[in-house]
């Protein structure tokens, strides 16, 4: 291919002429350049150089053409040693080109990234410096974490460091980075200086999602175990600083306190971070926290001290110091439980249990007990005390006594009287307290005048609730007091002083059952029998029920037993004002002493109504037990015959289950009596409450009950019965099944689904599918083949009739004959339905005697 030569140094081929002249005609239009360039891309390195440089003389300010330039320089340096000559040409080329594009980032970039290819660090640092100063500081963040990058890259601490201070100043939320970077170089002062600005600033937000004490516990950290580096911070100041802005870290900013000064190795200073910090903690985890790093650093000071002495010998002073240490370590050791109730009582100086736990520890030192207690009954609010503040007094005093200064103990006792505290039940403790402590002493005048005074009214009265009067007002209203007091009168005092202590408690409204019957009993020991009657009256018009009820006990049995018949109709007449209103869980023993009374000194007429009345105003689960004792009562009286009428009623009211006893107790009876038609009627009334399935019981003892009594006949007619209860029970449950799939069948279906007149037809074959399933269900479910639900056949009737009538007489009862007429003997279920329970009178009023 022929070659021409328009000018020296330059070739052209013949496929270049039309790119040649496109450039002639368009000089400036960078779109020609870039398609001449793109044609001689395959070209020499040296040929496309060429044309980028006759097209930058042309367009110096094109962007594109640098940008492509610069990188294909680059390019074509890849793979050669920075020591090339190549690498200068293509740095005064980024240099060259930097005077048109010095505010193009990623031209400054570009160059940057190529200066630290070629580890040229103070060229680098410097085309940094210029790229920064050349653009506006809105395009510095793309400059700044490349230039950061090569400080860190490269062990220049010093320039990293001025970079840095130069980089927070624009992005001062970037302070974290520059703290772990000075951390990771080991210039730790700095660092610590850098971080209490951090935490310092308020309205700093840590990238890395650290709160404010997560930062200012690495503070903590990071000044406390390098105290030989950080010596521009006040250590002290700063830790202190954050114990009272961090109240729930106390522990730990301690325990960083101590640290430090043992590491800076003041000893004692250390000690006395520790002691201070253990008499003010408030919470039993900063008191463990600081108390086991306080026992660590005494281990360790000891076990250091060991090893030394063993090293370079020992002598008589480092024996001493050694020995000093192990005291001062048992001491700490031992104040443990003291000091650890020093800091309950900073959380609630009004816990009287943990001041009493306090003294305790004190145990065997009189002159530390009586100054806790002193500060005790000081500190302690009883508004606000947890506990009984009383007992502390109660306690201060009766340590006095133990020690023979009972004047002093008199004196506190006095003190305490006239504490305000917050129940009158309190005071109350304390006057007792003060009163037995006079009795153990055999002061029993004293005694006496001290709960006097205590019950003494005072010039101005109040209600014994009335919070807004104290307590020294109120405690006149005291039972505990009074109780005592009427204690002692019984016991020191006379009848009439005894009996006017009582009178006050009850003109006060402010006794008790139990203080009735007291002050009942004690006139009854001195013989004064109606003063006790009447005591007994005054507490019943006291008291409702069911709080009267002791006492119309106790009165009623007292009463009778001292009058006994003598006053037969006052007997009655307080019999019947207590039983009016009476509930019925206290009628019963109530009840029981008005028939005996009447037993015993009435009529027997009169015992037999109010067992009557008692049958029915007691509890509904009493009422059994209630008519056994009655039915039993008449037969003694009046005979069996005579407890018919009752068994009657009995059967009449009870429920189910002790109605069946009951019945069967009286067809017992019949049968004993020879009446063997009535028993036979009571077993045929009481089957209409026996369901075979559950009742088996029943029927057996109606089934041996014909074996022994029956024939027959009467064979039949209760296999009949049995068919018919059966089936009486079994219809209930079809019923409630029917119900239920009747439910279920209308939500899943409509009528309007079936032809018409098929609905009801449908339904009914639902309802006996479902009937004949319960059956069989129950049938399964029954132990005996004698207890099925079904109707029993008539093979199956006259096997089990054969099985009982070969008791009575096998010779002259023929099953075989005549099975028609049996089988038409056999009533449907609704012939021989049994009438539903009512009154038992209807069944035996054909048995009742003339």
């Amino acid at each position: 291919m022929a070659k021409m030569a328009p000018g020296p140094g330059l070739q052209f081929e013949e496929d270049d002429l039309p790119y040649e002249e496109e450039i002639i005609r368009n000089p400036y239009s960078v779109k020609c350049w870039i398609r001449y360039i793109e044609h001689k891309q395959p070209g020499p390195r040296h040929v496309v150089n060429m044309i980028y440089e006759r097209a930058l003389k042309e367009l110096p300010g094109s962007y594109k053409l640098w940008y492509n330039y610069l990188k294909q320089r680059r390019k074509q340096l890849k793979g050669r040693c920075v020591t090339d000559p190549g690498y200068e040409e293509v740095n005064n080329c980024h240099e060259r080109a930097l005077v048109f594009m010095h505010k193009m980032p990623r031209i400054w970039l570009d160059y940057c990234q190529f200066l630290v290819d070629q580890y040229k660090i103070s060229r680098t640092r410097r085309t940094f410096d210029r790229a920064l100063r050349a653009l506006p500081v809105t395009q510095h963040y793309r400059v700044w974490p490349g230039y950061l990058r090569f400080v860190r890259a490269h062990p220049l601490p010093e320039t990293a460091v001025r970079v840095y201070r130069r980089y927070l100043k624009l992005c001062p939320e970037n302070a974290e980075e520059y703290i772990e970077y000075l951390r990771s170089i080991n210039r730790l002062d700095e660092a610590a200086i850098r971080l209490a600005a951090v935490v310092n600033d308020e309205a700093f937000i840590s990238k890395e999602g650290k709160s404010n004490y997560q930062l200012w516990h690495e503070l903590c950290n990071l000044i406390s175990t390098n105290p030989d580096q950080v010596k521009s911070l006040d250590v002290g100041a700063i830790i202190r600083g954050g114990l009272t802005r961090f109240t729930d870290q106390l522990g730990k900013l301690w325990c960083s306190l101590a640290d430090y000064y043992i590491r800076s190795g003041h000893f004692e200073k250390a000690r006395d971070v520790y002691e201070e910090s253990i008499q003010t903690v408030m919470t039993v985890r900063d008191f463990t926290q600081v108390f086991d790093s306080y026992a660590q650093f005494e281990e360790s000071m000891i076990a250091a001290k060991m090893e030394t002495t063993a090293d370079m010998g020992q002598d008589e002073q480092d024996d001493i110091d050694l020995e000093l240490r192990l005291a001062r370590f048992e001491q700490l050791i031992n104040r443990r439980p003291l000091l650890l109730n020093s800091v309950l009582l900073r959380q609630n100086p009004h816990n009287v249990h943990e001041w009493h736990k306090r003294v305790k520890l004190y145990q065997g030192k009189p002159r530390e007990i009586i100054n806790t207690y002193t500060e005790a009954v000081q500190t302690v609010d009883p508004m606000k005390a947890t506990g009984k503040p009383h007992s502390l007094w109660v306690s201060f005093a009766k340590f006095y006594e133990e020690n023979g200064q009972i004047e002093d103990a008199r004196t506190i006792f006095e003190k305490a009287t006239k504490v305000s505290y917050k129940q009158v039940d309190d005071l109350a403790g304390v006057w007792c307290e003060f009163g037995e402590m006079e009795l153990r002493h055999e002061n029993y005048e004293v005694a006496l005048h001290l709960l006097r005074r205590a019950t003494a009214v005072p010039a101005k009265k109040a209600e014994y609730f009335d919070m807004s009067e104290p307590v020294q007002n109120r405690v006149y209203k005291s039972l505990k007091v009074w109780s005592m007091l009427a204690d002692l009168e019984e016991s020191l005092g006379t009848f009439k002083s005894t009996k006017a202590v009582y009178d006050r408690i009850i003109d006060l409204r402010i006794a008790t059952p139990q203080i009735i019957i007291n002050f009942a009993m004690f006139l009854e020991e001195h013989t004064y029998f109606e003063e006790s009657f009447k005591a007994y009256e005054r507490g019943i018009a006291l008291f409702k029920w069911p709080n009267v009820y002791d006492i119309w006990n106790t009165y009623l049995t007292k009463f009778t037993q001292r009058y006994g018949g003598k006053k037969l109709e006052r007997a009655r007449d307080l019999f019947e004002q207590a039983l009016d209103r009476c509930p019925p869980k206290f009628a019963k023993t109530i009840y029981l002493l008005y028939a005996r009374l009447e037993e015993e000194y009435g009529l027997a007429r009169h015992a037999m109504a109010v067992y009557e009345r008692a049958t029915a105003a007691v509890e509904r689960g009493e009422q059994y037990e209630m008519y056994n004792i009655y039915i039993k009562r008449a037969a003694e009286i009046y005979g069996v015959t005579h407890t018919r009428s009752i068994y009657e009623k009995a059967i009449e009211v009870l429920s189910d289950e002790p109605a069946r006893e009951m019945c069967l107790r009286f067809s017992d009876m019949e049968c004993k009596l020879g009446e063997i038609d009535r028993a036979r009627s009571i077993y045929s009334y009481c089957s209409q409450l026996c369901d075979p399935r559950i009742t088996s019981t029943f029927w057996q003892t109606w089934k041996e009950f014909e074996i022994r009594h029956g024939n027959e006949d009467t064979i039949r007619e209760m296999l009949r019965i049995k068919r018919s209860v059966q089936a009486t029970y079994n219809t209930q449950v079809n019923f409630m099944s029917s119900q239920m799939l009747k439910a279920s069948t209308n939500t899943s279906s409509t009528v309007s689904d079936l032809a018409p007149g098929q609905s009801g037809m449908d339904d009914m074959k639902l309802l006996e599918q479902k009937a004949q399933r319960l059956a069989e269900e129950a049938e399964r479910e029954q132990p005996k083949p004698k207890d099925k639900i079904l109707f029993v056949r008539s093979d199956a009737t006259r096997g089990e009739l054969a099985e009982l009538t070969k008791h009575i007489n096998p010779d002259e009862i023929n099953l075989d004959e005549d099975d028609d007429d049996e089988e038409g003997e056999e009533a449907e279920p609704d012939e021989v339905q049994l009438e539903q329970r009512s009154v038992p009178s209807a069944v035996f009023g054909g048995l009742k005697d003339d």
